[in-house]
């Protein structure tokens, strides 16, 4: 988030947070609250978002003191984000199990792709066969059904816009391992799409 000039930055406002000015952490909730209630949605759901987003901000406030100030506040904050909804996601155990690897592209003995060129195209015209407020439901139906550790990468890799070494960081996992959970979920989510748009119809 682009910080005007003569506003504190982040890690500023942490310091001071973690000394005891509460206006600094106010500060920094109501510059990230937003933020962290769409991930919780995107992670969890709509209904347990605000409970994770509670559930983020305490702990950012306990952990203020371990935060290092070379470390950027926002890649932290979203570990902690992230690390409550999967948290809250295993307590409640009500996600569905149904799989999306169904929807992955399919080659053949000799390693020829089985689906056919318009198949593949019907995923990037969904747009013409749903309208936009359906295609809006069907994706995030599309990312509920993904595994956790996909989803998790997809949501902070592609819908939240962090950075591949970012999103690494935030999962404790390696970049390239990031890479190919993100490429697995994308191939999943067109998958899904272009069989709603009627491409192996």
């Amino acid at each position: 988030m682009a910080v005007g000039a003569t506003e504190p930055g982040d890690e500023e406002l942490a310091a001071r947070a973690a000394s005891g000015d509460d206006a600094a952490f106010e500060t920094l909730v109501l510059r990230y609250q937003r933020r962290v209630f769409r991930l919780a949605c995107r992670l969890t759901s709509e209904a347990d978002a605000p409970d994770v987003t509670q559930e983020t901000f305490l702990s950012v406030y306990r952990h203020l003191p371990t935060f290092r100030g070379g470390a950027q506040f926002s890649t932290w904050l979203y570990r902690i984000a992230t690390n409550a909804g999967l948290m809250h996601r295993r307590a409640r155990a009500r996600r569905p199990t149904e799989s999306l690897d169904a929807f992955l592209p399919r080659f053949d003995d000799e390693g020829i792709l089985a689906q056919t060129p318009d198949a593949l195209r019907s995923a990037s015209c969904v747009e013409d066969a749903l309208d936009r407020r359906t295609l809006a439901l069907k994706v995030q139906h599309a990312i509920e059904r993904l595994p956790d550790a996909y989803r998790d990468a997809f949501v902070l890799r592609d819908l939240e816009e962090l950075s591949t070494g970012d999103v690494a960081e935030v999962l404790g996992v390696e970049a390239a391992t990031v890479r190919q959970r993100v490429h697995r979920a994308r191939l999943m989510v067109r998958g899904y799409l272009a069989e709603l748009a009627g491409g192996r119809a």
